[in-house]
């Protein structure tokens, strides 16, 4: 349950990805053919690379697999588990995977440096990212976790970028981010990054009184556990992309609505979480996954505003030099 490490970031440069692309097109499943609307004979062999092992917020992957969700839209799926530094962006752009889970600012920056994906699925429309302190300090603001304490923090991390740009760390103690809640259970002044559904459920499981921040909530908001795929399967193969995307909203449906069947399966596959952690990580990141806009808009979709947001956020902490169309990041296929 614990990220010991990010699980986000590629740091790739310009000429490692020339290479990776040289060395990996022949690897490209691009000329798959489309799936058949309603199940084919023959189901298309695809792959999904995870950018961390298998958890709750995967699991919309892991039902659509097990209810034939994918079946039923001509799709066998290969999911791949992923860990710490996963090449998920890579992977895809290389055509080593068909799909893959990235943050949408992996995208941004992936594009700015040439790799060619686009996102299409946005499971979380709100990022599970936070800032976890002690509820015993009484904090109104994720401003006032910079001002006195310590905070562990991986500082070349996007997020880390942004919130160092808008708030002052002039009262803080920053060390790096080791994992787990063992500094942050015996120090009331210690503080951490956490996903939401991860590092506070294990603190006050244990005893602890976690409070978290959404740094969302700071203005920094990227689409997360998004699905991309390469623009030339999504050029060549349209309906087979539409086709996945409609079986992973409707397994992510399916998991929401019930957790507990693919929870038993996630159980098995990730031993670290019992039974307790898989449904109280399933029950805090359903209002991040499921909001008012999904409820109309369906599940997984993303809004243009919130891309070029992100876009010019990423541009303002200077880590990407040129800002990519818009417009080629993304694509709402339901």
């Amino acid at each position: 349950m614990h990220r010991v490490f990010s699980r986000r970031r590629f740091g790739w440069s310009v000429a490692l990805f020339a290479v990776a692309v040289a060395a990996c097109s022949k690897h490209s499943n691009s000329g798959a053919p489309p799936a058949a609307s309603g199940g084919a004979s023959q189901p298309v062999k695809l792959k999904l690379a995870l950018n961390w092992v298998p958890e709750p917020e995967f699991a919309g992957f892991y039902a659509g697999r097990e209810d034939g969700s994918y079946k039923k839209h001509g799709i066998e799926l290969e999911i791949l588990g992923g860990g710490a530094g996963s090449p998920v962006l890579q992977m895809v752009a290389t055509g080593r995977a068909d799909f893959g889970t990235v943050g949408a600012d992996d995208v941004v920056i992936g594009k700015a440096r040439g790799a060619d994906v686009v996102g299409v699925f946005a499971t979380f429309q709100t990022s599970p990212q936070g800032i976890m302190v002690h509820a015993a300090r009484k904090l109104t603001s994720i401003e006032q976790a910079f001002r006195s304490g310590t905070l562990a923090l991986e500082t070349g991390q996007p997020y880390a970028a942004y919130l160092k740009q808008k708030f002052s760390w002039d009262g803080v103690k920053i060390v790096p981010y080791d994992g787990g809640v063992a500094h942050f259970l015996a120090d009331p002044m210690f503080g951490q990054q956490c996903y939401l559904t991860s590092e506070p459920l294990s603190a006050k499981k244990q005893g602890g009184d976690p409070q978290v921040f959404l740094i969302a909530d700071a203005g920094y908001n990227p689409y997360t556990t998004l699905v991309i795929t390469r623009r030339e399967l999504l050029q060549k193969h349209p309906e087979l992309v539409r086709a996945f995307v409609a079986a992973t909203a409707e397994g992510s449906r399916s998991y929401l609505n019930d957790p507990r069947p693919t929870n038993v399966l996630l159980g098995k596959l990730n031993p670290a979480m019992d039974a307790e952690a898989l449904a109280a990580s399933a029950e805090a990141q359903k209002p991040l996954i499921d909001t008012a806009e999904t409820k109309t808009a369906g599940l997984g979709s993303m809004q243009r505003a919130r891309w070029e947001t992100l876009v010019n956020e990423l541009a303002a902490i200077k880590l990407i030099e040129q800002k990519p169309n818009v417009d080629e990041l993304f694509v709402n296929l339901r």
